[in-house]
């Protein structure tokens, strides 16, 4: 399916924004692609299954999806220990480091489905502060697609999931902040248009987003860009409602 710019650009205005971390601030594809595919050979699964579901997810349930029959901890500690020392081609994406750089911390988190390890690894990697403080797979009783991640990465920011912006590149991802009640930026690192039918607007990168942290304290975040459309008769339409009314929520 063909996809265009929307002829208006958007404008929203959420108080805190809610990363995602592969895909949205970094590249680690490879890292990931290899690591899974060493280690459903080992364990007798399909290797492409084993990627396309472990995308977006913690490295943990898709283990226990795939081999129930194994000791999904020391399964855990081995992925995470092949992936920590791949760090080949691991980089920041591009529109990353403009959009961070505008931004004070208390206005953003990082909230990835990577223990807490793995994703210090990669951001120092992409040469990317790193907040004090991310919601990652240690955190979190359920993982995305659930909603309890970006629950509580709001939380963090003090901030009610409605008052949160979550970018995500992921189906589960944007599926786990739209159950939150955030409003959802997919972009298209790994997902096509089609299968993004939880988020409220899709750019293709970073790169076609601009954010704008308030001279006043009290205010909340400009947010920029040109959202993509798709054909409304193949999927569902994307919630084009703004719930950030100046930093005030709308009801969903």
């Amino acid at each position: 399916m063909e996809s265009s710019p929307a002829a208006t650009p958007v404008t929203i205005y959420p108080r805190g924004i809610l990363f995602d971390m592969d895909g949205v601030l970094v590249s680690s594809i490879g890292s990931v692609e290899r690591t899974w595919e060493k280690w459903a050979v080992a364990r007798g699964i399909d290797p492409g299954v084993a990627i396309r579901m472990a995308h977006g997810r913690r490295a943990i349930e898709t283990v226990r999806q795939l081999r129930p029959d194994l000791n999904d901890m020391e399964e855990l500690r081995w992925l995470e220990e092949m992936e920590v020392a791949d760090g080949v081609g691991v980089s920041i994406l591009d529109g990353v480091r403009p959009i961070l750089e505008s931004l004070p911390e208390k206005y953003w988190t990082v909230v990835t489905s990577a223990t807490e390890r793995l994703a210090r690894s990669r951001i120092q990697h992409g040469e990317i502060r790193m907040p004090a403080r991310i919601i990652s797979a240690e955190d979190v009783q359920l993982g995305k697609p659930n909603p309890e991640p970006y629950r509580k990465g709001a939380e963090i920011l003090g901030l009610a999931p409605e008052e949160c912006l979550v970018i995500e590149d992921s189906a589960s991802g944007a599926q786990a902040g739209h159950a939150a009640g955030c409003t959802v930026l997919a972009t298209l690192f790994s997902h096509s248009l089609e299968s993004l039918t939880s988020a409220d607007y899709v750019v293709r990168s970073l790169e076609d987003v601009q954010v704008q942290a308030p001279k006043d304290p009290g205010a909340p975040l400009t947010v920029r860009f040109t959202p993509l459309t798709r054909e409304l008769s193949e999927t569902v339409p994307l919630n084009s409602c703004n719930r950030f009314d100046h930093g005030h929520s709308r009801s969903r």
